[in-house]
């Protein structure tokens, strides 16, 4: 019974920040862009302050999955870092925290960009960067 508890308190807490989150994107002119970047820092806020690892000891998942967590995460590999390597910790800490993401992340736009062709946006039936028809 304990585990449906936890999952069910995962589900409502991340839940809750995709809610919040739609709230933003539908009712703002933000562009995902800085969203996601609000979402990092928020939780790169959160884990400086110390409030991070009581959410995630109470919601679990629900709040490390989104990218909150991986502010999260970079908040606490820098606070660690710091403690046993001083200073140069804040500059080489963020990025020991986020390699594996970073890596994912240009593997996966690399495989994505040999099997897809990139198209112009179009905007209100409009092409925004209009580009000759040869490529």
């Amino acid at each position: 019974m304990e585990i449906f508890i936890k999952i069910a308190t995962a589900f409502l807490v991340g839940g809750a920040i995709c809610f919040a989150v739609q709230i933003v994107i539908d009712k703002t002119a933000l562009t995902p862009a800085r969203i996601l970047v609000f979402l990092v820092v928020g939780g790169v806020l959160l884990g400086a302050v110390g409030l991070y690892d009581k959410i995630y000891s109470f919601a679990g998942c629900g709040i490390s999955v989104p990218l909150i967590g991986f502010g999260g995460n970079i908040a606490k590999t820098v606070r660690e870092s710091v403690l046993s390597s001083g200073l140069s910790g804040i500059i080489t800490a963020p990025v020991t925290a986020a390699a594996g993401g970073i890596g994912a992340s240009l593997f996966f736009a690399f495989i994505n960009a040999l099997i897809f062709r990139g198209r112009p946006k179009r905007i209100s039936g409009k092409k925004k960067n209009p580009q000759p028809e040869s490529f």
